[in-house]
């Protein structure tokens, strides 16, 4: 027969022995996590390190209180240094001179104008040397030679092919320019096939002296007048909000105006399109008692970084016809767009001329 006496002495002795097993598992040191476990350790801490830098506490101190983006040209403060951008200070500004009011700094409500306001050289050195990310190759630069690196130096910035001009279509990256010159088809072509492609580059030409002619013409005009303006992003009340801006309202020739633009002109959703564009139309929002007979184009302004092509428009403004229709708005390409409507704002300059009647 067993004695029962043992028993207990027995499950004591396991007890013991797991008791060892238990204290090695809890020590940290004799515990090996999983490769693939620590690699991901170390990206996460390498990331937190990157969330950390200098460089990214201080776009947020540095920014405007207004569009909460970085300034790329003058920065103003009110008195309790608050900053601004040129193209925010101005846009308050006017606000509250068509509200017939005092302006005031939008974090503090202390009255600003262009001589009680400030400008801070020492915010917009230091927004100028943060980095910023070169949209081809994806490194980072200073802001103040960024530019210079996308347009001349990058290996990646989209280039045309040398023969450009007798009629190759081909763009690529920089680097692969060598490559594709040496294969080229053009240089030897027939004098029959370039001189299709310096008819079209004759066309263009053309085209381009009739704006500059259009240009010179409307600027003996009498009344001109340009207004540096900011569309921003707003939805429609519609069951599927649509996306819209529209600038807020603005003098010109004793009336009230505004730009509204949409995106794929007005489709139902723009998501689902690789190609995007904006089309934007002049409204006048004041009652006229006469045809009002408008020229009108959009230019980059000095508070933007828009790359357009400028077109001149022309609409006929009267009571029953105040909206003119939607123009597309001439940017290079898809990718432009999608710049502009990542930005908080649209800046932009609009030059108007009123016609003789």
């Amino acid at each position: 027969m067993a004695d029962p006496s043992n028993e207990p002495a027995s499950s004591s002795g396991v007890a013991e022995q797991a008791a060892p097993l238990r204290e090695e598992h809890d020590k940290p040191e004799d515990f090996h996590e999983p490769d693939k476990k620590r690699r991901r350790t170390i990206r996460a801490e390498d990331a937190a390190k990157t969330e950390q830098k200098l460089e990214h506490r201080l776009g947020g101190i540095l920014c405007c209180a207004v569009c909460l983006d970085l300034p790329r040209a003058a920065v103003y403060q009110c008195a309790n240094g608050h900053l601004m951008c040129a193209g925010c200070f101005t846009h308050v500004l006017a606000d509250a001179r068509l509200r017939d009011e005092m302006a005031t700094c939008p974090n503090c409500r202390i009255e600003i104008s262009k001589t009680t306001a400030s400008r801070n050289l020492a915010v917009e050195k230091a927004v100028s040397e943060l980095p910023a990310e070169c949209q081809y190759c994806a490194k980072e630069f200073p802001r103040n030679s960024l530019e210079h690196h996308e347009e001349a130096m990058c290996e990646e910035r989209i280039s045309s092919c040398k023969y450009s001009r007798i009629g190759c279509p081909w763009r690529g990256p920089n680097h692969e320019i060598p490559e594709h010159e040496s294969h080229c088809v053009h240089p030897h072509r027939t004098g029959a096939d370039v001189m299709e492609a310096l008819r079209e580059i004759d066309a263009r030409t053309l085209e381009e002296r009739r704006l500059y002619d259009n240009v010179f013409d409307l600027l003996s005009y009498e009344k001109i007048t340009f207004n540096d303006l900011q569309m921003k992003p707003y939805r429609t009340d519609e069951f599927i909000h649509k996306l819209f801006y529209e600038t807020s309202r603005f003098g010109a020739f004793n009336n009230q105006w505004v730009v509204k633009a949409r995106i794929n002109s007005n489709q139902r959703d723009p998501t689902q399109s690789s190609e995007r564009d904006i089309t934007y139309q002049l409204i006048l929002k004041t009652k006229t008692t006469y045809p009002l007979p408008v020229y009108y184009l959009i230019l980059k302004g000095p508070f933007g970084d828009m790359k357009v092509h400028p077109r001149i428009h022309r609409f006929e403004f009267t009571e029953q016809e105040n909206e003119s229709p939607y123009f597309t708005l001439p940017l290079p390409d898809t990718a432009e767009c999608n710049r502009l409507l990542a930005a908080k704002a649209i800046s932009f300059r609009l030059i108007m001329f009123l016609a003789s009647k």
